[in-house]
C-alpha cells in the first residue's frame, strides 16, 4: 500500500492512540486533531511520538478543521463521544460531538477535494439482534418491557407468538434499529458519511466496532463500556457487578485488532460507502469477561445484580465475515491472551 498522509481525528483517545501506532508502523504520515474534552480526558494524554503533528482543536469549528485538512490524503475519523451517558439529558452533547462534528468535517473535506474517509462506527446501531422463531420465522423484537425486566425475564420472546427464539447474527445488511441516544448518533454519522460519498464520488468505509477492550482504556469512566467497568473493579480488588443475569451477549474485540482494521481500510478505493463489522467472531455472555478478569487479577468472583438499563439490548452479535473476505483482515489477539494482558496492564486515569 502506498504511504499516505492521514488526518486522525480523536487521535489522543483510547482507540485513536492504537490506530496511530498501527499507522506509523506501516509508514504513514499522521496528523492528529483532538479536542481533549475534559469529560473524556481527565488527565492530559502523553505527547504523540516525534514526527506526529498534534492539533488541539474541536471538529465543530470549521476553520480549525479546514486548516487541519491541508496536505492530507485521507481522514481516519475516530473522534466521538462514546458510551451511554445519562441518555436524553446528554443528547445535545452526543449530537454535537458526533453528528455536528462529522457534518463539519465532511463539508470541509468536500471543499478541500478530499475523497477518502475511514469512519469509526459502532455495532450499537443494530439495536437488538434479529431472531429465528420456529413458528414465525425471522423476527425483530421491539424494546424489552419494563414489566419483563423487573420480573427477571431478560431474553426477548417472539413478538408474534410469545415463544422462545434463537439468535441470528447480524450482517452489514441488517436494518439498523438503535435503542439509545449514542446508537442514534452513530447511525446518523453513517448516514452523513454515505451522503458525502454519493455527492462527491468519494470512498467511505464505516467500521462497526464491537465491544473494544485492551490496554489504555479509561479507568472508572462513564464514557467507557462494560470492559472498563469490570476492569476498574478488579483493579480495586472488588467483585465486578454484572447487570441482569450476566447473560447479555457481546463480542469482545481487542483494540489492536481494531487498529489493524483501520489500516486495512486505507487500502480500499472503491467509490461509495461500505460498512464492515469489526468483531472477533466469538461472542460471549458479559459474565464470561467479568469471570476471566476476576480470575486473571485474583479478584473476587463477579456478582450478578439483576439490575438493568432501559435501552440496553440483550444480545448484540454480528459477523465479521465481510471484513475478512474483502479486506483480508483477521483478529490476531485471542480472548484468553487479550484478557490476561488487559487485567494487568495500565489503564488511563
Amino acid at each position: 500500500m502506498r504511504q499516505k498522509r492521514v488526518l486522525l481525528t480523536g487521535g489522543a483517545g483510547f482507540i485513536g492512540t492504537h490506530v496511530l501506532s498501527a499507522l506509523l508502523a506501516e509508514g504513514h504520515e499522521v496528523r492528529i486533531i483532538d479536542a481533549l474534552l475534559p469529560n473524556v480526558h481527565r488527565v492530559r494524554p502523553p505527547e504523540p511520538p516525534a514526527g506526529v503533528e498534534f492539533v488541539h482543536g474541536d471538529l465543530r469549528d470549521p476553520e480549525v478543521v479546514a486548516a487541519a485538512l491541508r496536505g492530507v490524503d485521507v481522514v481516519c475519523h475516530q473522534a466521538a463521544l462514546v458510551g451511554r451517558g445519562r441518555e436524553i439529558l446528554e443528547a445535545p452533547g452526543y449530537a454535537g460531538c458526533n453528528d455536528l462534528a462529522t457534518a463539519v468535517l465532511l463539508a470541509a473535506m468536500a471543499e478541500a477535494g478530499l475523497r477518502h474517509i475511514v469512519h469509526g462506527s459502532s455495532v450499537v446501531i443494530y439495536g437488538e439482534n434479529r431472531y429465528s422463531c420456529p413458528k414465525d420465522g425471522t423476527v425483530a423484537p421491539g424494546p424489552r418491557r419494563v414489566a419483563d425486566l423487573d420480573a427477571g425475564r431478560f431474553d426477548p420472546a417472539c413478538p408474534d407468538c410469545g415463544e422462545e427464539i434463537a439468535l441470528i447474527p447480524s450482517t452489514e445488511d441488517t436494518r439498523p434499529d438503535p435503542r439509545n441516544v449514542y446508537g442514534v448518533t452513530k447511525y446518523a454519522q453513517e448516514l452523513l458519511v454515505a451522503v458525502w460519498a454519493r455527492e462527491v464520488g468519494g470512498t467511505a468505509i464505516a467500521l462497526r466496532y464491537h465491544n473494544v477492550y485492551g490496554p489504555g482504556m479509561p479507568l472508572d469512566s462513564a464514557y467507557s463500556g462494560v470492559a472498563s467497568t469490570f476492569r476498574s473493579a478488579v483493579e480495586k480488588g472488588q467483585a465486578p457487578r454484572v447487570y441482569e443475569d450476566g447473560g447479555p451477549t457481546r463480542d469482545f474485540v481487542h483494540v489492536r485488532d481494531v487498529a489493524a482494521a483501520n489500516v486495512a481500510a486505507l487500502g480500499q478505493s472503491s467509490p461509495g460507502m461500505r460498512a464492515y463489522n469489526v468483531a472477533s467472531g466469538e461472542p460471549r455472555p458479559i459474565r464470561a469477561l467479568a469471570e476471566a478478569l476476576s480470575a486473571a487479577a485474583g479478584a473476587p468472583a463477579p456478582v450478578m445484580t439483576g439490575q438493568y438499563r432501559l435501552g440496553d439490548a440483550r444480545h448484540i452479535v454480528a459477523t465479521p465475515d465481510r471484513l475478512r473476505r474483502e479486506l483480508g483482515w483477521a483478529p490476531r489477539v485471542d480472548f484468553e491472551t487479550g484478557v490476561k494482558e488487559f487485567a494487568t496492564q495500565s489503564m488511563r486515569g
